[in-house]
């Protein structure tokens, strides 16, 4: 018998205030705008549009202190450095190699946004062992942020398929700034959406026979959730309300994207107490079908490749596929999620 729950989606637009519904609606006009030059292609119109649109978006979201946008919280340097991934990420002739590359850097990067700070962070020291050893074996000291405090009380928690990766990421990151090589618990949540409903009446499965997690070890900790889009924010916040309803209150949750909505960022951060997103970049609306625009497609077939109806991989099959350069890579967390799955 099949052990799934049906989760409702909360009426996000509900946590909305009518500012947010009037900025929302400011830029989605602004869009309108900028889309009719799309065809024919007015390059010209087509800069103008989105250098107004970013200016915008940036302006809101000074009233939202929960949204961290890479791009507008760092120097033009490292804006411009986004602004190179997010294009590669989007780009249609990016094949699937080059956008697990790309996915790559841009969770390194937001993870330094996240928890690093030249300005706040204490000094640690890495002391290393080189391959040098004549006349005598030579070490090398380097500085790093001592972020232990921020970090070990971290839970990936992983909603499959596109999450996979880019949590893996994240978790090698917190490995590799910890002191001590903290690895992170992992918790995975087999959710998907049901694809007959829309956005006003919207309901997710969680089956819980191909999700692997304890509710005790999530109860109190600072859950972590990587998805590289967030659209309405539906997924999360169903996830997370889902686990409040069992009895687990997190000490904080932390949402990465390389891409987010405008809309779904603001209602995540509204919906979750002590909520942070943390995004790549921005973009300004959605269409009917809760897509984002531009976006970059489907960030999980493009990381993942694409299953069939008929032979859908569990997430040990998608650790296999990765190929030898990620396991070998992600060899600690490859570990961690297998004994998570397998016992």
């Amino acid at each position: 018998m099949s052990n799934k729950i049906v989760l409702k989606a909360e009426d996000l637009d509900g946590y909305l205030t009518s500012q947010d519904m009037a900025d929302l609606a400011r830029l989605d006009e602004m869009f309108k705008e900028t889309m009719k030059s799309f065809d024919p292609v007015d390059k010209d119109k087509i800069i103008e549009g989105y250098d107004k649109m970013g200016h915008e978006m940036h302006a809101i979201c000074r009233n939202h202190p929960q949204i961290k946008v890479y791009s507008f919280e760092t120097d033009v340097q490292a804006q411009a450095e986004a602004s190179r991934v997010i294009s590669k990420l989007r780009d249609a002739r990016t094949d699937h190699q080059e956008f697990m590359y790309y996915s790559q850097r841009a969770y390194e990067m937001l993870f330094r946004m996240a928890y690093t700070s030249q300005k706040t962070d204490q000094k640690g020291h890495i002391i290393v062992k080189t391959p040098v050893t004549y006349p005598v074996q030579n070490y090398a000291v380097h500085k790093i942020p001592s972020i232990d405090h921020k970090i070990h009380n971290t839970v990936m928690c992983v909603m499959l398929r596109g999450a996979l990766l880019p949590s893996m990421i994240v978790s090698k990151e917190i490995e590799e700034y910890s002191s001590d090589s903290y690895l992170t618990p992992f918790a995975l949540f087999k959710i998907s959406r049901n694809d007959s409903k829309n956005e006003n009446n919207m309901e997710y499965v969680l089956d819980l026979d191909k999700s692997f997690f304890k509710l005790d070890q999530l109860d109190g900790k600072d859950l972590i959730f990587a998805d590289p889009m967030n659209a309405t924010g539906g997924s999360l916040v169903t996830v997370v309300k889902y686990l409040q309803s069992q009895g687990v209150k997190p000490k904080s949750i932390a949402f990465f994207n390389t891409i987010s909505t405008l809309k779904g960022s603001i209602r995540v951060t509204r919906a979750l107490a002590n909520c942070t997103c943390y995004t790549l970049w921005m973009d300004p609306v959605m269409n009917e079908k809760a897509y984002i625009m531009p976006g970059l497609g489907d960030a999980g077939d493009r990381l993942n490749g694409c299953d069939t109806k008929e032979c859908p991989r569990n997430i040990i099959q998608l650790l296999a596929d990765y190929g030898h350069n990620i396991s070998s890579l992600y060899r600690s967390q490859m570990f961690e999620i297998e004994r998570t799955v397998l016992g």
